[in-house]
């Protein structure tokens, strides 16, 4: 799944350890998420959308293959 969590993330000033730190994870798990190894949990990506008073679909971008 592609993401824009790193450019939200810089457009707002935060290093990767601050966001980690406000959202309770690791920064290995925010770095994990803008390279694209790892998909979040429901949880997590309206945890992030939240923070952000962004909605999901304009941080995660699901690309299904429909065929």
């Amino acid at each position: 799944m592609k993401n824009n969590l790193e450019t939200i993330r810089k457009a707002k000033g935060l290093k990767q350890e601050e966001l980690a730190e406000i959202l309770a994870v690791s920064r290995q798990t925010i770095s994990s998420l803008e390279n694209g190894r790892y998909n979040p949990s429901l949880y997590l990506a309206l945890k992030i959308a939240r923070y952000f008073d962004m909605k999901i679909e304009d941080i995660f971008i699901y690309e299904e293959d429909f065929k």
